[in-house]
């Protein structure tokens, strides 16, 4: 139950500008008559204080005693300001109550507000016995246990005003107000008071923006060095400038306002610009602080060290290029000690010289492979009697390897043996079969160069006008003539006319082409037997035998049709297409028969400078084992050499091709650093050009 405390009669009240004047008032102990009260705090107070004797205290107080104890009311003896207390001032005020009945001692600081209830209370249950005794605590014990009290309320308190306060610039008042019935700000200002309590608030407000600012700033030094790298990259420019002079060089900057703010008001952190988030620009009197300071001359030293790096690259490059031990191929494990000293090592990591290595190992193999390439063309006579497969002999490269063996061009790839026969097994390939693709400049081959030009030049109409002329853009025409003998050229049109669709067309490679066979098997001079029609303008031949006689027929048609076009302007077809296939007599695939027809097949197809498609071969042979892969290999390489030659795919544009008023032949080798642009601009600027109507990639 609640205890209601009253002191209806005073007696004496002192001031605090009063005290020591007490013996200027009425030294009146105890009221005359009857006398209101129901017990009494008797209070000494065993701080030291200034010009006051404890043992004149401690008389006042024993008479006081007197007086009280003729009441017979309870009496408390409390010690007051505990938390200044003289310890023998407290031993002399406990012996004090022992000497008189044993009163009651509770020791109290009323500034730090340890005991000030249990003096109250202690008295409230000697005078109301029914009440529960109260234990009394001693000062350092109560003072302990409060001040875990105020701890964990202390504790409990930040957590809420870290809850509620999330930024630097709120107020106590508004913020006091939403904690007003939170039992955690009742607890705390019950025990420590509103103002204790306002102080850790304002303690918490500063200690957001202080995070605030440091995050600002950590930003604005982050920022620093890209500022640096933007304004001031030139090392020769800052070498020797003092930071002062550095911040005024960076004002005199085009892009200064970009990367810094020059506030009115400093330091920058006392202004209201760390609350501007949406202006990330640094302050220029950052550049006055010693983390900026720092910044700057770590970006001096990167400059410096940048440069050095890029000595020693270039002084490594130097040492690739002058070593005469670093060879094409020569691998780096071989080659570091050769050319890596300290410097090296002190200033790059290993894996950057491996980059620069293999780097100038590409450039110098590069080169070491176009020389070789030169060292072929120059012994061009080594490739004239080989194997018309372009396949040669083990017997055939060891001649080769050493004709070539004491050329240094060749020694330079000793180290890329395998590399080496393969660029000589490509340039066979190129000389008898020489192509764009074959190329060893291949993709800057001469012929692609010029028909990329030509063709970025215009728009030709007919590519112009291609979807409206033609009902499907995807569909070509190939002419073929099947030249063969005893039947051989019909057999194969039908053959591969049981491969095509219904209309006659035929797909390669994804693309549509509507094929238009024409067999002949007799005097090519008759008109019932000629290549060429009013409505059937040949792409190209393929010429069947399976024997001497058939052979003989296939040479004699070919040599009787390109006579009879020498003179005439539409002689197109001494420049024909031919592919000469030798046809196996079924069931014989072996002997010496077939290997004498390989041989002369051979030597006719290098006479008519064709390609020669011998039963070996995969996909060509010819009988009950044909299929569509076959007969779509031949067709294919029958168009690639129709493309080749820039034959066109119609009949019109046969026809445009023996209107051409003028031919150029150009030759050009490839590889030359010599621009054709510089050859056919004269030609392709006149007035007078204009682009062929044939599709022709090289005619104008």
């Amino acid at each position: 139950a609640a205890t209601k405390l009253a002191s209806a009669e005073k007696l004496m009240y002192f001031c605090t500008d009063q005290l020591g004047l007490e013996q200027d008032f009425e030294q009146k102990q105890m009221p005359d008559g009857k006398l209101l009260v129901d017990g009494f705090l008797l209070c000494i107070d065993v701080s030291r204080g200034m010009n006051r004797n404890f043992d004149d205290q401690l008389k006042f107080i024993s008479n006081l005693y007197n007086q009280l104890a003729k009441t017979k009311k309870p009496i408390v003896v409390v010690l007051t300001k505990c938390d200044e207390g003289v310890e023998r001032y407290i031993r002399d005020a406990h012996t004090f109550a022992l000497s008189k009945k044993n009163l009651q001692v509770v020791e109290t600081s009323a500034r730090s507000n340890v005991n000030i209830d249990l003096a109250f209370s202690t008295l409230v249950q000697l005078i109301d016995k029914s009440r529960g005794k109260t234990k009394i605590i001693p000062y350092f014990e109560a003072l302990k246990q409060q001040s875990q009290q105020i701890a964990a309320a202390k504790d409990k308190y930040e957590w809420l005003v870290s809850r509620i306060v999330k930024n630097h610039n709120e107020t106590w008042s508004n913020v006091s107000r939403k904690m007003q019935s939170s039992p955690e700000y009742q607890d705390y200002v019950y025990l420590e008071g509103t103002q204790k309590a306002k102080k850790l608030f304002l303690q918490h407000v500063h200690r957001l923006k202080q995070e605030h600012i440091e995050r600002r700033r950590k930003m604005y030094l982050a920022m620093l060095p890209q500022a640096f790298e933007a304004l001031i990259p030139d090392l020769d420019e800052i070498d020797h400038l003092s930071c002062v002079k550095v911040e005024k060089l960076l004002e005199t900057k085009p892009d200064f306002l970009k990367w810094f703010i020059v506030l009115e008001e400093t330091p920058w952190d006392a202004t209201s610009h760390i609350d501007n988030m949406e202006n990330e620009r640094i302050p220029f009197d950052l550049m006055e602080t010693q983390p900026a300071e720092q910044l700057y001359e770590a970006h001096l030293e990167k400059l410096r060290n940048e440069r050095k790096r890029a000595e020693m690259r270039r002084a490594f490059k130097e040492n690739l290029e002058t070593s005469p031990f670093i060879t094409p191929g020569k691998p780096w494990e071989e080659a570091r000690s050769f050319i890596m000293n300290e410097d090296f090592y002190m200033w790059l990591e290993e894996s950057i010289y491996m980059d620069i290595y293999s780097k100038h190992q590409k450039q110098i193999i590069e080169k070491a492979k176009e020389e070789f390439q030169e060292l072929l063309l120059e012994y061009s006579e080594l490739f004239y009697e080989l194997e018309l497969d372009a396949k040669p002999s083990k017997e055939k490269m060891g001649v080769i390897q050493d004709v070539l063996g004491e050329e240094q061009r060749f020694k330079a790839l000793q180290k890329l043996q395998a590399e080496r026969d393969a660029l000589i097994l490509k340039h066979i390939h190129f000389v008898y079969h020489p192509t764009k693709d074959t190329c060893p400049s291949c993709p800057v081959c001469v012929d692609s160069k010029i028909e990329h030009l030509i063709s970025s030049r215009f728009i030709r109409p007919s590519e112009r006008n291609q979807k409206n002329l033609l009902s499907d853009s995807n569909i070509d025409r190939i002419n073929l003539v099947i030249l063969g003998k005893d039947g051989l050229a019909r057999e194969l049109a039908n053959e591969i006319r049981a491969l095509c669709t219904n209309d006659d067309k035929y797909v390669i490679e994804g693309k549509m082409y509507e094929l238009s066979l024409r067999p002949i098997e007799g005097n090519v001079r008759l008109p019932v037997n000629s290549f060429q029609t009013p409505t059937f303008q040949p792409h190209g031949c393929l010429c069947l035998y399976n024997s001497k006689e058939s052979l003989s027929y296939v040479v004699e048609s070919i040599e009787k049709s390109r006579e009879s076009t020498i003179g005439r302007r539409d002689n197109h077809l001494v420049h024909l297409p031919l592919t000469l296939i030798l046809v196996n007599k079924r069931g014989d695939t072996s002997g010496e028969t077939l290997h004498s027809l390989i041989q002369q097949g051979q030597q006719i197809a290098s006479k008519l400078q064709c390609v020669f498609l011998d039963p070996a071969s995969a996909g060509i042979g010819y009988g009950r084992n044909i299929n569509e892969k076959q007969i779509s290999q031949v067709l294919k390489g029958l168009l690639d050499s129709k493309r080749n030659l820039n034959l066109v795919s119609s009949t019109s544009s046969i026809k445009e091709l023996a209107d051409i008023d003028l031919r150029i032949v150009m030759c050009l080798m490839c590889g030359d650093p010599f621009n054709a642009d510089d050859i056919l601009l004269p030609i392709l600027q006149s007035q007078t050009y204009r682009p062929s109507q044939c599709s022709s990639s090289s005619s104008v």
